[in-house]
């Protein structure tokens, strides 16, 4: 599954580039990217498992970047 999301407050595009490498190592991530211009993020997950790889996702970018918040 494929899904694109809005992020608010990212601040620079050092933290999106962070954020982005910590994503990928998730288990169950075949693919994600984040963009600071855009303020959006696409994350390609397993189907079954897709709410709780979106929590960790969640987890793994409040600690690169506190403020930015994932619009679902």
């Amino acid at each position: 599954m494929k899904k694109k999301f809005k992020l608010q407050d990212l601040d620079c595009a050092n933290c999106a580039a962070k954020m982005e490498e910590a994503i990928k190592k998730i288990d169950g991530v075949s693919d994600a990217s984040v963009s600071f211009m855009t303020q959006k993020m696409t994350i390609e997950t397993d189907d079954e498992r897709f709410d709780a790889i979106m929590d960790e996702v969640a987890r793994v970018c409040a600690k690169v970047e506190p403020d930015c918040k994932i619009l679902r």
